[in-house]
């Protein structure tokens, strides 16, 4: 299912190192079902996997998706002998472990000589890992003419390492190149920071890992709006029950980066200004002329928001690791597990006949696990 009308259809990319190829799956499901995408935000691992969406035509974008994630796998190609959480647990660790030692191919290798900590080093050595891969990766996938043509906007997050601001790349208004996608996921210490024009990036994430709320306050477009958010950590979980658990969940939590809240402000925001707008008419010619009136008028809208929330849930032995475990065996199983997540969203009653009432805002959880969950503000007046 398209979008329908004038509505603009947005691509959330959280970040989330080797569980990103849960993006790469659920985009598959998206592109067969024949959903247009005019927008994509993203951060970290998620900026990696949406310049590869941006920067090639429709008919191209699986393929080289399904090169880079098998790219980054081919380092550990063998499967766990059985299901078992414990041996999965183990099989989890062991290739976190491989993946620590010998970096992903494509992606990052071991820096060497490595930088020594209490000595001094020029920045872009200040990481155990070199980069260098993850470039030439990105100019072999990635068409950064087209990415930067507009035929689909593209925006990335990252934060100045001297400032602590948040930064977002946006090709509506620069030019963006391989080394801001690579700012967006230089995670330090394991990798550099970047040096875009004079100053230098961290990874988004650190601030925040969740584009969603650029998405809904930098545009307020009168059109409706339609959000994908897809999230590689889940902030609801299990009560842990040992130290490895509590590193699990202590990590999806910080990730997670207050998804729900933004939802939770989007729909009050979406209410006050709807309000606004239906109290226009109603008021007086000498208040609707009141400066202050004017600035609340400009403010006011009735455009629809609709966000898909599809989230990455951990698997059996998954630890915390699990997002520099680059298996071949862990990537697939990620894949399918986004792929089937959208397939499931989209076949769902509460999708197909989703609502577009003037000035909603909606969001929609409809996999499986979760059990089907929705969040309704399509009134403004309480109810």
């Amino acid at each position: 299912m398209s979008a329908s009308g004038d509505e603009l259809s947005a691509l959330v990319l959280q970040g989330g190192g080797a569980l990103g190829s849960y993006q790469a799956g659920a985009y598959e499901a998206l592109l067969a079902a024949g959903q247009k995408i005019d927008w994509v935000a993203a951060i970290s691992i998620g900026a990696v996997n949406g310049a590869i969406i941006c920067g090639n035509p429709p008919e191209r974008r699986v393929e080289q998706l399904t090169k880079f994630w098998r790219e980054t796998s081919s380092l550990i190609t063998a499967a766990p002998v059985n299901d078992e959480e414990l041996v999965l647990q183990l099989f989890d660790e062991t290739s976190a472990a491989i993946t620590a030692a010998c970096g992903a191919p494509g992606f990052f290798r071991p820096r060497l000589p490595p930088a020594l900590p209490g000595f001094r080093h020029a920045p872009e050595r200040l990481s155990v890992y070199d980069t260098a891969p993850l470039r030439e990766t990105l100019l072999s996938l990635v068409d950064f003419d087209l990415l930067n043509s507009g035929a689909t906007r593209y925006s990335i997050g990252a934060v100045n390492v001297k400032t602590g601001n948040f930064h977002y790349f946006d090709t509506a208004r620069e030019r963006i190149g391989p080394e801001h996608v690579m700012a967006s996921g230089a995670l330090p210490p394991g990798l550099p920071m970047i040096e875009i024009e004079g100053e230098r990036y961290w990874d988004g994430g650190l601030v925040s890992n969740t584009p969603l709320q650029y998405v809904l306050d930098y545009e307020r477009p009168r059109r409706d709006m339609l959000v994908f958010q897809l999230d590689l950590f889940s902030a609801r979980g299990e009560l842990p029950q040992t130290l490895l658990e509590v590193a699990s969940r202590e990590k999806d939590i910080r990730y997670s980066s207050r998804t729900r809240m933004n939802t939770d402000l989007m729909c009050r925001l979406h209410a006050l200004s709807a309000a606004i707008a239906r109290l226009g008419p109603k008021a007086p010619k000498e208040l609707r002329e009141d400066p202050d009136w004017r600035i609340l008028n400009e403010a006011a809208h009735e455009n629809t928001t609709t966000i898909v929330h599809l989230i990455h849930r951990p698997a059996p032995g998954e630890g915390p690791a699990k997002d520099f475990e680059f298996s071949r065996c862990t990537m697939e199983r990620n894949w399918i597990d986004g792929k089937r997540d959208v397939e499931k969203t989209l076949s769902r009653p509460e999708w197909r006949e989703r609502a577009r009432a003037p000035g909603g805002a909606v969001t929609l959880d409809l996999t499986e696990d979760a059990e089907g969950t929705e969040h309704s503000c399509a009134r403004g007046d309480g109810s």
